[in-house]
């Protein structure tokens, strides 16, 4: 699926939920999608007005940057379910903490403990905001219907960062097990 199809299902799906201004989506997909998606603020305005020539958004209110609330139409929404049937691509992994724990002999023990520390801190404090916004969207009554869907990528959330805790901890055991004498690599 290219860049820009991902960036409409993003756009659509966002204002499925209710109508917004750019900036109002701009703040939800940074906001509510974020915690599993990311997309590039430069590209949702020109997205907007390509939806809008499409036909599958409509404009309300002024023209003015800002001002206007743009609302999900029909043809909007067929789209939109076309774009969420599409098989899902997968993404090639980049993961710079396992690159960098991969080469750890040449980093260190102590540098790679403290880069599996911030790792695990980081994955407490997100374990947190699941835990946050899981009781947020349970106690929100204007979405009900979409709630059950929510808890799911919260859900999907809390296990990813339970497991990135645990391996957290089980790697610094057993980095606690690597020989004194095993050193830095120096060249």
């Amino acid at each position: 699926m290219a860049r820009s199809s991902q960036t409409h299902m993003a756009v659509l799906g966002a204002l499925s939920t209710e109508p917004m201004t750019g900036y109002a989506l701009r703040e939800a997909i940074r906001d509510v999608l974020g915690h599993f998606w990311s997309e590039s603020f430069g590209q949702l305005y020109p997205a907007l007005a390509e939806l809008e020539q499409l036909g599958h958004v409509k404009r309300r209110g002024s023209a003015k940057a800002g001002s206007s609330t743009f609302a999900i139409t029909a043809s909007g929404t067929r789209r939109l379910r076309e774009l969420l049937c599409q098989p899902i691509q997968a993404v090639p992994p980049r993961n710079g903490l396992l690159l960098r724990l991969f080469f750890g002999r040449t980093l260190g023990v102590e540098a790679c403990r403290a880069l599996i520390t911030a790792a695990k801190a980081d994955a407490e404090q997100r374990l947190r905001e699941f835990d946050a916004l899981a009781l947020e969207v349970a106690g929100e009554s204007e979405h009900a219907e979409d709630a059950v869907f929510w808890q799911l990528t919260i859900s999907a959330g809390r296990h990813s960062a339970e497991a990135a805790i645990a391996w957290a901890r089980e790697s610094l055991q057993t980095l606690d097990t690597v020989p004194p004498t095993t050193k830095e690599k120096t060249t």
